[in-house]
């Protein structure tokens, strides 16, 4: 049978200002990628998230980006790759520290926006994010582009990766992404539940400009403040199960 993960980006409120639909979304997940305060979220939200993960079963991954609050995380930043592993050790030391309070573990490491964009594309940056995850815990789960750089280095280093796709993301040949978003509510659920099950069972998915391209599903994202985003997972889950691919923690895979 075939096994994928499901991961969402959450935690992203921050103070008066609420994003994403953690709650419902923790229903169909199997991993939850947590906001470690410096595109969003705050100690809060980053508890309450945490907490909400366990309730669900739902495993635990840090998900740190630039510092850049205006900008949610996906305006690129010039920094060094010492800075960059400061960020990443910063952030999730900051979650791990309310993962011990709530008697769990930290399961996987997904950069977020700009940073996990530069990453997969830049081999220093890459070096610099993988070598902070594995001080940190070096049985930590990295998530990376399929072809990128994380995952080249990843493989060299002996770090565990999961390879990613998106269910409401654009695909580019390469395997990556198209970082811009038109923030256009999805029309046809089914449809793009089927082409997550064609990427997890063939390897295969449409790229924005209608070319074919080859990837590996291990885990598959949806981000939480797409519009209709719950309807979606819900979609993909009910799609998932009806073409024997079972859903599991991405630990059982990688």
């Amino acid at each position: 049978m075939y096994k994928v993960d499901l991961n969402c980006d959450m935690g992203e409120s921050f103070a008066l200002y609420e994003l994403g639909n953690d709650e419902e979304m923790m229903k169909y997940i199997t991993s939850a990628n947590i906001a470690c305060g410096f595109h969003a979220g705050d100690p809060q939200v980053m508890r309450r998230t945490v907490e909400l993960a366990k309730e669900y079963g739902v495993g635990i991954g840090a998900h740190p980006g630039f510092p850049d609050l205006l900008g949610f995380g996906r305006r690129y930043m010039t920094c060094t790759a010492q800075e960059v592993k400061d960020y990443i050790t910063y952030q999730t030391g900051a979650l791990r520290e309310f993962a011990r309070a709530a008697k769990v573990d930290i399961q996987h490491c997904k950069p977020h926006g700009a940073l996990f964009m530069k990453a997969m594309e830049d081999r220093e940056i890459a070096r610099a994010v993988l070598e902070a995850i594995h001080d940190v815990n070096p049985e930590t789960i990295v998530f990376a582009f399929n072809n990128s750089e994380v995952w080249e280095e990843a493989n060299k280093m002996g770090i565990p990766v999961a390879l990613e796709t998106y269910s409401d993301r654009e695909h580019t040949e390469s395997g990556s992404i198209v970082l811009t978003r038109k923030g256009q509510a999805i029309k046809d659920y089914d449809e793009m539940a089927q082409r997550v099950v064609r990427m997890v069972k063939e390897g295969k998915v449409i790229t924005h400009d209608g070319k074919e391209a080859s990837v590996k599903a291990q885990t598959v994202c949806i981000h939480g403040d797409t519009p209709g985003a719950p309807d979606l997972a819900k979609a993909i889950v009910h799609a998932l199960k009806a073409n024997d691919v079972e859903i599991v923690p991405v630990r059982e895979i990688v």
